[in-house]
């Protein structure tokens, strides 16, 4: 089963990127790069030295239920940055390692799918949980802060 790793939604960055509130109501914070290591949900990409972005509360998930995690991210503040669904590893995924969860389609924790994983074999990891059918999607998360990074689904 090919992995599909696919960026935060154009119309959800939009929506931060003209001031839109988070999932806790707030407008964004923006910031400009220092030091490196921003990773933006939308470009799949580290931001670059001195580039504006935005750090808001989000939820990526469509329901609510105890299992929707909401959580930081940070995105390009630059209108119309976005990546495409990619099979390759994003460029993003720098840590040594990231957790993996895997989900049902009513967004709930499938419990024995998560676990951390070395970012070499994060690719077959997510491959070898999307062979189960239960699984609807994963989401990859810091394996130091838990924070949301992006959703795998199948190819």
């Amino acid at each position: 089963m090919q992995p599909v790793f696919h960026p935060l939604p154009a119309s959800i960055a939009d929506h931060y990127r003209a001031g839109g509130a988070d999932a806790y109501g707030l407008p964004p914070e923006h910031r400009l790069v220092t030091g490196g290591g921003v990773p933006c949900r939308a470009t799949l990409r580290p931001l670059p030295e001195g580039a504006p972005y935005l750090i808001v509360a989000h939820r990526p998930f469509e329901g609510l239920n105890p299992y929707t995690e909401t959580g930081p991210i940070f995105l390009s503040a630059e209108p119309g940055a976005l990546a495409a669904p990619t099979t390759g590893l994003p460029p993003f995924l720098t840590s040594p390692a990231y957790i993996l969860r895997g989900y049902s389609a009513d967004e709930r924790i499938l419990y024995g799918t998560g676990s951390v994983v070395a970012t070499d074999r994060l690719i077959e990891a997510a491959a070898a949980l999307l062979e189960r059918p239960e699984v609807a999607f994963l989401h990859i998360r810091s394996a130091s802060n838990n924070c949301f990074h992006c959703r795998v689904e199948r190819g």
